[in-house]
């Protein structure tokens, strides 16, 4: 039974229940459309006639805005018939993709002239109404749309405790953040930006998301939504009005990103070995140019290209007076290309977040240019559509920035390939977001690159291509969707794992000691056993053992031995879960309580200190000796070891290697046994201690300066120190 007749039996059903009788098909049809139009939500309808009376203005004000527009048909029934055409029952909810069908063909219109609707204020009034209508498309949603937010507040409200202090971010922000109105959630905000990638992107618009309304209970009300609109459009505007760097010729599809170091913002200053240069440091797409301050103007700007397929790196970095590094507020590029790192400082009294901010940023270009690279994407339309994504990515951070100025938000949470770099199996969702990029069509209006047109910051045009294109989408998720989603969730679980270690590594070097020896503690019971199993204590444990031992070794199983280790230590873990020790294993208890006084407490310390200098001198004399070995610094020594060596090199060639195993486990257990301690001579340990101790060693002088000569692995000739 096809759609059109089950809804001619349901119109039939509703007459003869209201008392009512169709005495016509014209009248019938006429009633079946006046039930479509109050299936939808308030919010929806509203949705609709905006649509319509935009859709009028542009056709009175044609000639006023100097362009074509595709003449739209503004009659309600006429969408209807349009959507119908297309629309199946099994791709989704009627109400819904009525909705999305609508809010499709309008945001196609608008993005032709979005800086003029952002500017005026429809943009974001509209949009704002599409998410609000695409969540609840129909009064029967209205009801499970307030119980699943309920339900979504309940589980990500976190226990506040009663020392913490709520910041003045929550108290004098969120009145400008937040109204009465009806406010959108998550998947509303993400399915508009998955239209327009101009207030979200659709890879990284969950994290986006949570930044933006981390304030405000993670629902997104109309006065932030606006001002985040305004605030890109302000950041689009400044950035154009950014001068170029001097004697630069930036390309036709280069912009300038962001930048720092001029007399309205904050220094930049660059450190070449102990001298400091301020300048003026920007960022575009492709490159860095750094401009040191000259006495009147800038000098010619240094360029750091980001754009190269080498391995290039950029990290955090300290940097201090006369070269300490003292202050974490710095950023170093590395480069083989160059000798040195370029190391750029970015002051700031308290904090490091200009430094972080402007490392994120560097870490997107280049990772954008490597994800380009990777994938091969050798098309300029989707290279470009890829460079448009990043833009826009990196205009909201701004904006972010500037609308949440109080409590500035992580950067990773705007930045695509800055943030699943980090997050676990974001490369997943990086290989899945290279097949969808085949598929964008860069031509059409609500694209990456089509925005950054429309409003004037790139003259890069695309080649118009044809192509049939639905409306209506599919509800089932995509790979990449699917893949995003994943990665959260794993995202989520890791954030857990990492907040459960944040206090041991808060911990001294003396508490992290005492915990090393408590989890040390079961290794005590096994080194006895060992012990006794050696010296013969237990003569049935030993005879298993030397068994079990010669029967690995002789018939070479040693693949079977370490499978029965594995099974044996998954058969331990099966054994703790019967006896749900991960339920009585909550806490580790280290106890600090010692019945030493504070001078015994002391002089332990001291014969600690002790004990440690003398392992070290121990293992410096120790590499010292090999040392002088290898050289020959000692011959006679060395002479004696080449020949044991040759003739170790032919028993190892000539005997198999597991007779030689035999042999040695043969000798470990009767050398331990009481009969061979009874025949035991130390004459031979002597003589090895007295060979030992008479080898010399290379000397050793510390010096403050580095020798002009340099020498392979940092030895100073002896001619060298004599005429020292």
């Amino acid at each position: 039974m096809t759609f059109v007749v089950w809804k001619k039996h349901l119109l039939k059903l509703s007459l003869i229940k209201g008392g009512f009788s169709a005495r016509n098909s014209e009248f019938a049809s006429t009633i079946v459309m006046e039930r479509k139009k109050k299936h939808l939500s308030s919010i929806s309808n509203h949705v609709v006639q905006r649509w319509r009376i935009i859709a009028n203005l542009k056709a009175y004000s044609r000639k006023f805005m100097g362009r074509t527009i595709t003449k739209l048909d503004t009659s309600v029934d006429r969408l209807v018939e349009e959507f119908e055409a297309e629309w199946k029952p099994e791709i989704g909810s009627y109400s819904r993709k009525f909705v999305e069908y609508c809010s499709a063909k309008v945001l196609t219109d608008m993005c032709q002239n979005i800086e003029e609707k952002i500017s005026d204020g429809s943009f974001g009034r509209l949009t704002f109404d599409m998410m609000l209508a695409w969540e609840m498309p129909s009064s029967e949603d209205e009801e499970s749309h307030a119980e699943c937010v309920g339900k979504e507040k309940e589980e990500r409200r976190a226990p506040v405790s009663e020392q913490d202090e709520l910041p003045l971010f929550y108290t004098d922000l969120m009145p400008l953040l937040v109204d009465s109105e009806p406010s959108v959630g998550e998947d509303a905000f993400v399915w508009l930006g998955s239209l327009v990638p101009l207030v979200a992107d659709v890879v990284n618009g969950r994290f986006t998301f949570e930044a933006l309304t981390a304030a405000t209970g993670y629902r997104l009300h109309f006065p932030a939504y606006d001002i985040f609109l305004k605030e890109i459009d302000k950041c689009i505007k400044h950035l154009q009005k950014q001068a170029t760097p001097k004697n630069v010729e930036l390309a036709d599809d280069e912009f300038i990103l962001h930048v720092e170091g001029t007399a309205g913002s904050q220094r930049v200053v660059r450190h070449i070995g102990k001298t400091s240069w301020p300048g003026r440091l920007t960022l575009t797409n492709y490159a860095l140019y750094f401009e040191a301050s000259g006495v009147i103007t800038y000098e010619d700007a240094l360029k750091i290209e980001l754009s190269k397929d080498i391995e290039h790196t950029v990290k955090p970095a300290a940097t201090g007076p006369w070269g300490v590094p003292l202050f974490d507020k710095a950023i170093v590029y590395e480069s083989p290309e160059l000798s040195e790192g370029i190391v750029l400082e970015f002051p700031e009294m308290t904090s490091s977040t200009r430094r972080d901010h402007w490392l994120s940023l560097m870490k997107e270009i280049l990772l954008m240019h490597q994800f380009l690279s990777k994938y091969k994407v050798e098309c300029p339309i989707q290279a470009w559509e890829m460079h448009a994504r990043t833009i826009l990515g990196i205009i909201r951070l701004h904006a972010a920035r500037e609308m949440l100025r109080i409590s500035p938000p992580d950067p990773k949470n705007f930045l695509i390939f800055a943030l699943y770099d980090e997050l676990p199996k974001g490369d997943c969702v990086l290989d899945e977001l290279a097949d969808s990029l085949k598929k964008v069509n860069c031509a059409h209006p609500c694209s990456g690159s089509s925005i950054l047109r429309s409003m004037n910051l790139s003259i890069i045009s695309t080649v118009n291509v044809e192509e049939e294109h639905s409306s209506i989408s599919d509800d089932s998720p995509s790979t990449l969707e699917t893949a995003i989603n994943q990665v959260r969730e794993e995202a989520k679980e890791t954030e857990i794992a990492k907040s459960t270690t944040e206090v041991l590594k808060e911990e001294g070097l003396s508490e992290n000691v005492l915990v090393l020896m408590e989890l040390l503690k079961p290794l005590k019971s096994v080194l006895p056993w060992f012990q006794e199993t050696l010296s013969w204590e237990r003569p049935v444990t030993t005879l298993t053992s030397i068994a079990a031992t010669v029967l690995i070794v002789y018939k070479e199983w040693f693949g079977k031995a370490m499978a029965a280790s594995l099974l044996y230590v998954v058969a331990k873990m099966i054994r703790a879960r019967r006896e749900r020790l991960p339920e009585k294993c909550n806490e580790i208890v280290v106890c600090t309580a010692s019945d030493q006084t504070t001078m015994d407490s002391i002089v332990s310390a001291q014969y600690g200190f002790l004990t440690v200098q003398e392992m070290l001198q121990a293992a410096n004399i120790t590499i010292l000796k090999i040392w002088s070995i290898l050289i020959s610094k000692a011959r006679k020594h060395a002479d004696m070891v080449m020949v044991a060596l040759t003739g170790l090199a032919i028993v190892l060639a000539a005997i198999p290697f597991k007779f030689i195993l035999l042999g040695i486990v043969s000798y470990i257990f009767i050398m331990n046994s009481k009969l061979a301690k009874h025949l035991e001579n130390d004459q031979g340990n002597r003589r090895l201690k007295e060979w030992w101790d008479s080898i010399p060693i290379i000397p050793v002088r510390v010096v403050d300066e580095v020798p002009d000569s340099k020498v392979p692995d940092n030895k100073v000739p002896d001619d060298a120190a004599k005429s020292k």
